[in-house]
Parts: structure tokens; sequence; C-alpha cells
């Protein structure tokens, strides 16, 4: 391959800049950082290539959107630590093949060396051995030959293709260049293909065409004469295997304008990057030959249609005609998005931004490609800005207390690892810090709620299919499924109804043994009996979280006890699939638990249809699951509804698991059990107190949860939540245990010598796994216990889902004529002192009779 180079102050050599620029990579001479500025404006290339001799200079180029600063040898090593900072892939260096050897190898990406072309033969193993080290964020390192005045004006094509095999580039003056077939110049064209290769009997050169965005619109072939008129007249000409030369667009009017010619890394097939005009590439009048445009390509015409063609009255015409509509609309979808937190939103809420804000573009005039190719010189910058937001934008530092364990920033592709600390070095307000979860601002997502569930309060089905539309991006004809549930929408294989049958055969046996069937007879005193005794509560509603993720599980955990315990009306509540079904192994147990209705929706609209009721769905009297923050802030809102009497299971928060450790643990099973927390959101925190371990132990732990990780799925949540969480180095276990009860959590495992003896011990925790062979994993699926837990502390006074949780309790008393005669003094007096006579009355009529 050759590098054309430029000289912008040579008038001959200006006519040829649109020229070299097709081809990529391109040496700028003699250029200042004004011209460079306004050469990269006139082109839209950012790929050139230009001098600097101070690194003052090189940030001004790069700056301006320079891809690579070439420095002289002496610059560069004067420099290097300097440069040490800026990327690999920006940096070149001259030098001759000597002194090259001065130049650290992995800190630049090209090496232009000076040397006669009759000496390109002992550049060969330097060149070979160099192409061999990839650059850091891939690509190859280049080694390019710059010949003195004699060599470049004897250059031959056949020296552009042996060079080529020897792993060696070189740079071309664009003097030495021409559009046009002389003897004394190169064509561009045929020096550009001098490196390229064909299998083809007939010498065509297969050619894939793209628009501005990569997008493929078709396969054609080019030949030596088509490249180069295509060069020549800046447009899309290729080489149709009948009729020769095929101007794309001359008769049919769809023609293209020329951005870009390249190719692949094996020389053998090429890529024109074209301006599309018309009706498009394919002779169907589709803009490509593989069918009809999607995604923001096809949004974009569909705009720039509408602007010259929108009926009157309609809603794009009227964005395009009311500047202060279109800015309305802009801003409030921007905070739509800021305020999003589920997948689903976030895509819903950026889909409505993205149509304003490209609707606001194509109005003035601009393109999505216009857009790219400023990001494209942003991202050629080196100089980094603070980023913060302007005055107007910037929230006032709030001053409640944060949690102790901040996100700290990682690389993509750094260690993983938790931050640490020692009991013994930490004081106590930090100590109490860290028992701190972080703080969620409940009345911002109350206000996001609160109409929501107003809305559904209102207009029932309506609002909830609404609401699932705009949220799960489904349209659906009725949200609910009554039992009994079709056959065909539970259908799994064998192993995965094995498994599920397994885990409701042992949490059943789990939560039947909890069941209160007996009924509690206390003789207070001679002739006063109290009896309590349990009523299943008759209509509860399950919330099973949806989005990605299939969660037969925590419907199991909701729905099993709900059935021990007598329920009459179990609603579940799930969001839709894409296709608006819900997933099978949901269904299937739903089927199991005896579930009478399945609400196809999530978040604050589902638990609103259940609280309230709708048309379709029925009305509960409590609320139990657990979900994101706007499901928890919906079930408070509706047990703090007077009017709405229902009830929930508890309050939520991300996450957690701490894990006491000691001498005798594997550190492999402790940082499996980490990571089994770390992975459910970038807001689950894990905690490890590690009890009189060696620097050594916790080094091998803290590398497994490293090497683990990287290996899992989810790394990219695990890279923020493990930052953010922390391990405590304590001297005994009685500290240990002590910070664990100060700290409620949700998951207590056990990593410790005899861990059973330690349970008595424990006076705060969701659920408690003992001993190295009994992780949290268990319990979440199939152990028999149940997953369902409080967090966020919650674990200090509530108990996690269990079959009590679906009944209530109902006292009687049953007094004899003696017992209300043994008793009646006591209660007349208490009553005298309250001032209830209307009580003390109660008891005196009877009294009065019985000791006449």
């Amino acid at each position: 391959m050759f590098i054309p180079s430029l000289d912008v102050s040579s008038p001959a050599q200006a006519t040829l800049k649109n020229s070299v620029s097709y081809l990529g990579a391109t040496l700028i001479e003699n250029a200042d950082i004004a011209a460079v500025k306004a050469l990269i404006d006139e082109t839209g290339s950012t790929l050139y290539w230009v001098r600097a001799n101070t690194v003052e200079e090189a940030v001004s180029l790069w700056d301006a959107g320079v891809f690579k600063v070439v420095f002289s040898l002496s610059c560069y090593l004067e420099m290097q630590n300097k440069l040490e900072e800026y990327p690999e892939e920006r940096i070149a260096v001259v030098a001759d093949l000597e002194a090259s050897q001065k130049i650290n190898p992995t800190s630049v990406s090209t090496f232009i060396i000076t040397a006669p072309l009759a000496n390109s033969s002992s550049l060969e193993t330097f060149a070979q051995t160099v192409s061999k080290s990839l650059l850091t964020e891939g690509g190859q390192r280049r080694v390019v030959l710059q010949l003195d005045a004699a060599d470049v004006s004897k250059l031959t094509l056949e020296d552009i293709s042996k060079l080529h095999k020897q792993n060696l580039d070189v740079i071309i003056p664009a003097s030495r260049l021409t559009l046009e077939s002389t003897k004394e110049n190169l064509n561009i064209a045929d020096a550009f293909l001098a490196t390229a290769t064909t299998d083809r009997e007939d010498g065509l050169y297969t050619t894939m065409v793209v628009d501005e965005r990569n997008s493929a619109l078709g396969l054609v072939y080019s030949s030596k004469q088509s490249v180069s008129e295509s060069i020549r007249t800046g447009q899309g000409v290729y080489q149709s295997r009948k009729h020769g030369l095929w101007y794309k667009g001359a008769t049919s009017g769809a023609t293209q304008t020329l951005v870009g010619i390249d190719y692949d890394c094996d020389g053998d097939a090429l890529r024109f990057v074209v301006r599309q005009h018309g009706a498009g590439f394919c002779h169907f009048n589709t803009r490509t030959c593989f069918g009809a445009e999607g995604g923001l390509g096809a949004l974009q015409r569909t705009l720039q249609n509408r602007k010259e063609n929108a009926p009157a009255g309609s809603y794009t015409a009227r964005l395009f005609n009311d500047s202060k509509l279109l800015r309305s609309k802009i801003m409030e979808e921007a905070e739509e998005l800021c305020d999003a937190t589920e997948k689903n939103e976030v895509a819903w809420e950026a889909a409505d931004l993205i149509y304003f804000a490209l609707t606001k573009c194509v109005s003035a005039g601009v393109s999505l490609e216009d857009v790219e190719k400023n990001l494209d010189k942003k991202a050629r910058k080196v100089t980094r800005r603070p980023g913060n937001a302007k005055p107007k934008w910037s929230e006032t530092p709030k001053t409640e207390p944060v949690a102790a364990a901040p996100v700290v920033t990682k690389e993509e592709n750094g260690r993983i690892e938790m931050q640490k600390y020692t009991l013994g070095e930490v004081s106590t307000k930090l100590r109490a810090d860290l028992l701190l979860r972080p703080i969620i601002d409940s009345n911002e997502i109350i206000g996001r709620v609160t109409p929501i569930m107003k809305d559904v309060r209102t207009r029932g089905d309506a609002a909830v299919l609404d609401f699932t539309a705009k949220f799960d991006r489904v349209q659906l004809k009725t949200p609910t499924i009554k039992a009994p549930f079709p056959k065909e929408l539970m259908q799994l294989d064998p192993t995965t109804k094995a498994a599920i049958d397994q885990a409701y055969d042992n949490i059943f046996k789990f939560h039947d043994a909890q069941m209160d069937r007996e009924t509690l007879v206390v003789e207070t005193m001679p002739g006063v009996v109290c009896t309590r005794f349990a009523r299943p509560i008759e209509k509860v509603g399950l919330y099973v979280p949806g989005g990605t993720a299939i969660l037969p599980s925590t419907t199991l955990m909701l729905g099993i006890p709900a059935k021990v315990a007598g329920c009459s009306e179990i609603v579940i509540a799930t969001p839709p699939r894409p296709d608006g079904s819900v997933v099978p192994e949901v269904m299937y147990v739903a089927h199991k638990v005896g579930a009478t209705h399945i609400v196809l929706a999530g978040g604050a609209q589902a638990v609103a249809a259940m609280a309230y009721g709708t048309e379709t769905v029925p009305k509960v009297d409590k609320i139990c699951g657990p979900g994101n923050q706007y499901v928890t802030a919906a079930k408070m809102v509706a047990q703090n509804d007077s009017s709405c009497l229902v009830s929930i299971d508890m309050p939520a928060g991300p996450s957690e698991v701490l894990v006491i450790a000691d001498k005798t643990c594997n550190a492999a099973y402790v940082a499996a059990d980490l990571l089994s927390q770390a992975e459910h959101g970038t807001d689950s925190q894990v905690v490890l107190v590690a009890v009189d371990l060696s620097e050594e132990q916790l080094t091998a732990i803290e590398n497994e949860v490293h090497e683990q990780a990287i290996q899992l799925p989810r790394v990219d949540i695990i890279r923020q939540s493990i930052p953010k969480s922390y391990s405590l180095s304590v001297r005994t276990l009685e500290e240990a245990v002590k910070f664990s009860n100060d700290y409620a959590p949700e998951h207590l495992i056990l990593h410790v010598d005899k861990a059973a003896d330690l349970v008595p011990a424990i006076k705060h925790a969701g659920s408690v796994f003992v001993g190295p062979y009994s992780p949290e994993s268990f319990g979440d699926y199939a152990s028999g216990t149940n997953h369902t837990l409080p967090t966020y502390g919650y674990s200090r006074m509530y108990s996690g889902v269990n079959t009590l949780t679906f009944v209530k309790h109902i006292t009687s008393q049953e007094l004899t004529a003696d017992g209300l005669d043994r008793l009646a003094d006591t209660v007349m007096r208490l009553a005298e002192i309250e001032g209830l006579e209307a009580h003390r009355n109660a008891v005196h009529v009877r009294v009065a009779d019985i000791r006449k």
C-alpha cells in the first residue's frame, strides 16, 4: 500500500487533495494548524498524518482532527516520556533502520524508515517483526519506506507491489501522482491497486458498496479502469460484467458521490464508501439490494421526505414549523430519558429523544452523516474537558450521608477489586458509614410512580395497556390471562421441567412445615379461655420481575407459600415478552401453584392494577414480591393509601450479601459467593468480613474475584458493583458477628470453622448459608428456603417471605359466668381509669345479673 504525501503549499498538488483523500491515510506537508483545519473541513477526512516538533503542537493537531502525528527521531526521544499518555496508534516516528532500534517498539504505531529503494530487502525482517506486534486496541503496526527524490522519480507499480510483499508501505509525493495515464507519473488508481489481489479469471475485484454510515448497499465488481474513473470523477463507477463501465445512476438518476475507497485486510475485496442519491442503489428502487432500510437511516430519510412533502396539519409538519414545540419536546424527552432506569424504558425514551433530535437536525439541514463526522473529529481529540454540566443543569449537592463505598471508576479491562478496610484502623464514624447502603431519592421516584397509579385507578385496563405499550413495547388486546392456562403456553423440555419440579417439591416441603394449622388455646384464668387461629389472606398479588430475565424461581418462592396458606385467589403480575407472551417456565409454575390470573404488565402499572383492580384484574388484599425501585415505591404508595386497603410484604432495596470467612475458608468458594450476588445489578453491594486472614489469604480471595469475574457474561455489571463493595478485616469471630448483626444483611454466608455453632449468635439476617457447601444459589432456587428477603438493613425488623406472609391470625376469647365474675372488677376499674364509661357498663350490666 502507498501513502500519498500532499504539499498544501504547492498549487499544482492542490488539485489532487480530494482525490488522495478518497484513499484514507495521507501525509500532509508544509501545513500549519490553520491549513490543516481548513483541509479537514473541506474534505471531511480525519485520517491525515501531519508532522510536529513538540508535544504541544502534536496535541493541537490531534485536537483539530488529525489521526497520526509524525515525529523526527530526535524529537521523539526527547519527548517520549510525555508521549506515553497518548495512544500509540496516533504516533509515527521517522528514522533510519539502525536508529530505529532506539524506539520503544510498543510506543508507536508506524515506523517511517528513510532508506534507498535498493535496500528494501534489508528492511524485510524488521517489517515482519513489527507487523506481528499488534496494537493494544487492535490493528497492525506499519513500516513505511520514505525514499529520496531520485528513488521516488524511478518508483514503479512493480516496486509498490514488491514492497507490499515485504510488509512495507511507501510514501509517494502527490507530485509523482496523476489522474491520467502517463509514463512520467503513476496513476493514483493503479498505485492503489498495485497491492490489491484478485483470484478471478477476468481480473475484476469483488466490491462492497456502503453508504457513509457503513450500511451495505450492494455487491458489484471493479476493474482498474473503473476505479481510476471513479477517483477521477468523484462518483461511483463500477465494472459491469456484461456492459463494461457502469456509471451508477447515469440513466436512473440514482447517482453516487464518492467518499472513500479501501480494501480489506487480505487485499482481495474493495469497499466503496458513497453518498447515495435518488431512490436508492437497487434497480427495484430500494435503498439497498438487501431490502428496505431500517433504523436511524430509515428515520432520517422519512423525516427528510416529510420536510418536503408533509401533509398539512400532520404532526411532523407541525414540528418543522413550530420551533418552540420542537424545543419543548426535546427537553421533555431528555428529562424522561434521564429518569428512566429499566432497560426497556431507557430504550423507549432514547428512541423518542432521537426522533425529536433528528427532526431538529433535518429542519436545520443537518444529516446523520454530518453528526457522525463531527463525532469522528471529536474522537480524534486527546485534550479532555472536565465535562461538568452548565450551572443551570447542575444539582446542588445534597447533605444526606452517602454510602461508605462510593463507585470507583475502573478501566473496562482493569482489575476488578473491592475496597479494603481494617476494623482496628477505622474511626467510629467510618464504621457507621460502612453500615449504610446507597441512598435512594424516594421522593423523586414516588413522584414518577404516583401519576401512573392514579391513571390505572381511573382508566383501568386501558391505562395498563397504554403503559405496557410504552414501557414493554408490546401492543396487547387484554392485560390478563385467566386460568385454566392453555397447555401450549407452558411447553418445556424434560430437563427444565424436572428441575422446576424438584425445586417445587423442596420449597413446598419446607413451607408446608411452616403452616400454623393448630389452634392455640390458653386458659388464662379459670373460666377465661383465649385462642388464636390462622386464616389465609383470600386474594394475593405476586409480582415477578421480568425484562430480559426468566424468573420461574421467584414465581415458585411467592406462589408456593400462597398455595400452602390456602389463598383462594392468586394473581401473578409479570412483564410480557416482546411477542406479548409469558415465558413458559413462569406459566408452568403459575399452573402448579394454582394461580387464577396472570397480569401481563410490569412496574408501577402492574402494582396499581392489583392494588385497585381493573375490569379484568382482581383487586387483591396483599402484594408480595421483589422489584426495582419503582415497583417498591408503587407498593409503598398503595399501602399508604387508606382507600386502597392493601398491605405489602416488606420494603426492598438493592440485593446484598455479607460473607464471614476465616482461615479455613476456600478462597474460590468465597469469591464465587461474592460474585453470585454482585451480578444482580450495578447497585448490588457485597461485603467480605475477613477474620484474622493473612495478607496472602486475602490476596488469594481478591485474585479469585477478578479471575472468576472476567469469565462471567455479566462482567460489565460486576465491574460496577464490586468496586463500591468492600472487605473488612477483623481480628476475632466475635467482631465479625457484631459487625454482621449491625449491618443486618439480606444474605449471610458463613465460611468459618464449625459454622453451625455460630448460628445462635446471628441476630439479624434475611437468610443464613452455613458452611462451605451452602452457596446462596441453593437458597435462590431449590434448597427449600425462600429467596424473597428483606434488604437495605430491614432484616432487623422484617422476615423474608414465608407461609405466614400469606395468613393472618385471628384471636377469640370465651368466658363462662364464673370467669366473667372473677375478672369483672379488674376490667371495670381499668375502664374507669381511662374514662370509658360505656366499656365499664358493658361489664357492669352482666355482672349485676350474676351477682344478684
